[in-house]
């Protein structure tokens, strides 16, 4: 057995009938579409190297302790890999609603948290995998190694044989029990070895509880008036999904001309996509921000091989009121200083970490109530996942491109997921299917911003 980490299983506790808290990529490859068996044959030989695709969740009775991973004694790789193909003529519209539909639907928790979908009849003969799991399995950045591992880096790479694998015995309900009220009087123990440590290191426990105080106050100060408007309000089960292609060198240029991070620019960007859909709708955008959480990775060096999530998060103040593209990247960048500074991004990991000592029945029932709470101090959530720089290869077809899907939950309506490949960043935008079905005009609005900053340059 393995526990969830506490910010692992809060995935699991914000899940309900409304927020689906599974992530995706979509990946599209030359054509033509792989034989019959050939993902299949694929994935078997790697399965040993990803021992999550044939665990499943057992959970504690009456929550007494966090969730665990264990063998699943059933697992069925014919189960988690399905095939699929668009209706001729095939268009990337037709791709996207059926992305949305599949995301939609929640994954069997009575099964290894994963699904991969095999979708031919692309526009130009070309062909998709779309790679289904849930939150609590990975973030996106290890999700995106975990994409490494599954693919080839060369077209015609070694052979690799499936390994033999027998489950380990299944624990009983007792066993569970047990073993999470042992770890419980185990915590004690381990708290007091981080004092003695915290203790014998003054200079750098003072530093960090200052560092802790200072993003605590920046992160408060941030949230302490809510903004209205129609990006938040309640969600239902279905979703929507678009996305926008641009050229990593174009980004590149921009940042090179007028400062700032590639980050910088692509939150400006997508501050004039939101602009253009808040205009869309006849809501004033004067002297308005919209709030978005932006996911940071706290994942340290030694922990790139996990598969498990390490992240942490900023607001950020979207100035959708400056018209002027490049005052709104001037803007934006000094934000972005502003919080490094005061390192906002620290108290997201340290509140995760110190959550740890709630009990886990607690903690579960406060996920819960949280995810049917309305809260109007963030409007969405903005991700941006570097990927590989070298080019990726599926049963000896080469990857040409690559969608990541960020979820939404609570009263979030729209959510923006960038992934870099190559010399490509790419957009992919969620959205509330009933409340937000126009977030074709967002990714209009930031092909605009990219248009108008390179015009500036």
């Amino acid at each position: 057995m393995e526990r969830l980490s506490t910010q692992d299983a809060s995935f699991i506790y914000l899940e309900n009938e409304y927020n689906h808290m599974s992530i995706a990529a979509l990946a599209i490859f030359e054509g033509p579409g792989p034989a019959e068996g050939k993902i299949e044959k694929m994935i078997s030989s790697r399965l040993d190297l990803v021992p999550r695709f044939r665990q499943r969740l057992r959970f504690v009775p009456l929550d007494l302790g966090l969730p665990v991973w264990c063998d699943d004694p059933h697992f069925s790789l014919r189960y988690h890999i399905r095939h699929t193909a668009l209706p001729t003529p095939g268009s990337d519209e037709q791709l996207q609603l059926m992305v949305g539909r599949l995301m939609s639907q929640q994954l069997d928790r009575t099964r290894p948290l994963w699904e991969l979908w095999v979708v031919e009849g692309l526009p130009e003969g070309n062909w998709g995998m779309l790679l289904k799991l849930h939150h609590c399995v990975a973030d996106g950045v290890a999700a995106t190694d975990l994409l490494g591992i599954l693919l080839d880096d060369k077209r015609k790479p070694p052979k690799r044989e499936p390994t033999q694998w027998v489950p380990e015995r299944q624990p009983s309900p007792s066993q569970l029990t047990a073993s999470a009220m042992a770890e419980r009087l185990r915590s004690p123990g381990e708290a007091f070895q981080a004092t003695r440590s915290a203790i014998g290191a003054p200079r750098e426990t003072a530093r960090k509880l200052r560092d802790f105080i200072d993003g605590l106050n920046s992160f408060r100060s941030s949230t302490e008036h809510d903004a209205e408007s129609s990006l938040n309000g309640p969600v239902g089960p279905h979703r929507n999904w678009r996305w926008h292609s641009a050229s990593l060198r174009d980004i590149k240029r921009i940042r090179s001309t007028h400062g700032g991070t590639i980050n910088d620019v692509v939150l400006a960007v997508i501050t004039r996509g939101f602009r253009a859909l808040l205009q869309s709708r006849g809501e004033p955008v004067d002297d308005y921000v919209v709030r978005s959480l932006v996911p940071v990775s706290v994942r340290r060096e030694e922990e790139k091989a996990l598969v498990n999530n390490r992240v942490s998060a900023m607001l950020a103040e979207l100035p959708v009121g400056i018209a002027d593209p490049l005052e709104n990247l001037a803007a934006i960048s000094d934000q972005m200083n502003e919080h490094k500074e005061h390192h906002q991004a620290v108290p997201g990991d340290a509140l995760s970490s110190l959550s740890g000592l709630a009990p886990p029945a607690l903690m579960a029932m406060g996920s819960r109530l949280f995810a049917g709470m309305e809260q109007h101090a963030v409007q969405t959530v903005t991700t941006n996942v570097p990927g590989p720089k070298h080019t990726l290869y599926a049963v000896g077809r080469k990857m040409l491109t690559a969608f990541l899907y960020v979820p939404i939950a609570g009263s979030v309506r729209i959510g923006v997921a960038m992934f870099s490949y190559q010399d490509t960043l790419t957009f992919a935008i969620t959205g509330d299917y009933d409340n937000a079905p126009d977030t074709d005009v967002l990714c209009e609005g930031i092909q605009d911003g990219i248009a108008e900053l390179l015009a500036a340059s």
